[in-house]
């Protein structure tokens, strides 16, 4: 259970700091680790562990753009979860977060909207974890056109989120806060065409401090909002600051909404000059990471192997 634990472990400080890009290899090696080692079914902490690192690598997998994967490895977790005594599968809900959250993005948003709505319908929820699916509901019903009840959802969420950590939150909620809030506040409200006001909560979401590394979804998503208005010269500075640092951004979906940013501003009428050549120049950026590999993260290197 301890090399499974120091796996995961693992696996969440490189996701936090070097994102998804970097972490996927490591993810797929953890999960074939522990399964070779892992007695499971022989024993409640053995399985909760090894339910925990599944969730963490589905995850990684998830923002790797790796879905199908991603998708086992969350059918596994969730399998695990229900062979472990009532209160012991406390990330159960957090796997079914990263589904709901996997369906919209793939274009689903019934199913994530389904799978939202059944937890909310659950039983006394801890505060966050209700916040975190009515935040996956609003995304699932801007989706769909629902505008004024996504809105709802998201209003339910702030007003959770304003009442701070509750003594029931589960520890691996620690990711939701105000600024993944405004985040995916900003990209509902760019679903439902509302550009102004998704790109003033996206600015927000960007501004915090030490964000974890997939939080750079959030400035490129800012970047596609002000390209998607017709804002260049916003989209401009915004692009040549991002240009220089997508060898670092790691997580693949990051990358894919610069991708479509550039393809935006090729369609676009009367883009200026000087924001071609940036789409350019970082349309070049983006095609040198594609396949790109990079060496274990020093957290692996460094973990001393039994």
């Amino acid at each position: 259970m301890e090399h499974i634990t120091a796996l995961t472990a693992e696996l969440l400080e490189t996701d936090r700091t070097a994102g998804a890009r970097r972490a996927a290899p490591a993810a797929l090696r953890a999960v074939a680790s522990a399964e070779a080692r892992a007695a499971v079914g022989h024993g409640t902490a053995e399985r909760s562990a090894l339910m925990e690192l599944l969730q963490v690598a589905a995850w990684i997998l998830f923002d790797a753009e790796r879905h199908g994967i991603s998708r086992r490895f969350s059918s596994r977790a969730l399998a695990l979860a229900r062979t472990l005594p009532a209160g012991a599968a406390s990330v159960e809900p957090l796997v079914l977060s990263v589904l709901c959250l996997q369906e919209e993005h793939l274009g689903r948003p019934a199913e994530s909207l389904r799978i939202s709505s059944s937890v909310l319908a659950g039983p006394d929820l801890p505060v966050r974890v209700a916040a975190i699916f009515h935040v996956r509901e609003a995304r699932a019903r801007a989706r769909l056109r629902q505008g004024r009840r996504a809105l709802r959802s998201l209003a339910t969420a702030r007003d959770l989120l304003a009442d701070g950590p509750g003594e029931r939150d589960p520890s691996w909620t620690w990711w939701f806060d105000r600024s993944e809030l405004d985040g995916h506040h900003g990209l509902a409200l760019a679903d439902l065409g509302d550009l102004d006001g998704a790109a003033e909560l996206l600015h927000e979401a960007t501004a915090a401090g030490d964000a974890p590394a997939y939080r750079s979804l959030f400035s490129t998503e800012l970047a596609r909002v002000l390209a998607r208005a017709g804002a260049w010269r916003e989209t401009d500075a915004r692009l040549s600051s991002l240009v220089d640092s997508v060898p670092d951004i790691g997580s693949v979906r990051a990358l894919n909404a610069l991708e479509r940013t550039t393809r935006t501003i090729g369609r676009g009428p009367r883009v200026p000059r000087a924001l071609r050549d940036t789409g350019g120049h970082l349309a070049a950026a983006l095609r040198r990471e594609t396949g790109r590999t990079h060496p274990p993260h020093p957290a692996f290197r460094a973990v001393r192997r039994p």
